[in-house]
């Protein structure tokens, strides 16, 4: 198990850095784009909402899923229960 963890956390500090690339490069694009200060704003706040937007998704679908689990349990959880008082029964 450890070794997992220590996979994940290793996958996930290259994506934050990649993540964190990305955005120095797009800032400094904007920065540098050859239009009026408004407009790169304007870019700056589209890409913040974009990444929140993408944030709230990933989080509702893994919320989503983790509820689609914990139901796929619950039923597993009461079909051995049937099962294991109709064999009782007997």
């Amino acid at each position: 198990m450890s070794a997992q963890n220590s996979d994940t956390s290793t996958i996930m500090f290259f994506n934050a850095v990649g993540v964190a690339v990305a955005y120095g490069m797009l800032a400094l694009s904007i920065w540098l784009a050859p239009v009026d200060l408004s407009t790169k704003g304007y870019w700056g706040l589209g890409i913040l909402l974009l990444t929140l937007s993408l944030v709230n998704f990933v989080k509702y679908r893994f919320d989503a899923k983790i509820s689609e689990d914990r139901l796929a349990r619950l039923e597993d959880a009461r079909n051995e229960k049937l099962m294991a008082d109709y064999i009782g029964e007997k």
